[in-house]
């Protein structure tokens, strides 16, 4: 077997370039899913997804947000721009958590398995992880080999397994949805970090 090709950047970890090898083959993209996949309170991520493709998207986000992470000092990523608020670093540690969480998910669901899942709270998860008592490049580290993962997981299942639907927080959810909340989970909490962190 040949070794996956790794790269670096701006001191992260290296990251195997699953990414680009999903976007270079030929699988059709993953179909939207039908408002009936998931419950109202995740269209808020999943409206976000307007590319055409999911996977594609996942994996540019993968390397817009790795550059924009590495061009951040520790003192950016410890702000919090109100009392009680995450801090910056905190917001990717729980990206990665929720993502995690979301492609279990959607494993599962898509093997169908029809155990209904339990929910999480995030705001018990982000205080557990001590996310502060890390660097910011390890913890966005963290977060791309995360991503890592879930492209991996994407690129073996088709649209049968995708199309699959299980139940997790006592609610209905297709896999393919799930797909779209990583992404869509990700674009929103970039857009909070653009807009209230770094300004």
């Amino acid at each position: 077997m040949k070794p996956v090709a790794m790269i670096r950047l701006s001191g992260l970890s290296p990251w195997p370039l699953a990414a680009q090898r999903i976007v270079k083959d030929s699988r059709m993209p993953i179909a939207r899913p039908a408002t009936d996949e998931y419950v109202a309170h995740f269209a808020t991520y999943i409206d976000k997804v307007t590319e055409p493709d999911v996977v594609a998207m996942l994996a540019a986000q993968k390397q817009s947000t790795a550059k924009l992470l590495a061009g951040l000092t520790e003192p950016q990523a410890a702000y919090r721009y109100a009392p009680g608020k995450w801090s910056l670093r905190e917001i990717i540690g729980h990206l990665s958590d929720a993502e995690r969480i979301f492609a279990y998910r959607l494993l599962r669901i898509a093997r169908g398995d029809a155990t209904p899942l339990p929910g999480f709270d995030e705001n018990d998860y982000v205080p557990a992880g001590q996310f502060e008592r890390r660097p910011l490049a390890s913890v966005a580290a963290e977060f791309a080999s995360v991503r890592d993962a879930s492209l991996t997981l994407l690129q073996g299942l088709d649209a049968e397994a995708l199309a699959r639907r299980g139940t997790a927080s006592g609610k209905p959810i297709s896999a393919r949805a799930l797909a779209f909340i990583i992404a869509g989970h990700e674009k929103h909490h970039l857009g909070v970090i653009r807009e209230r962190y770094l300004k």
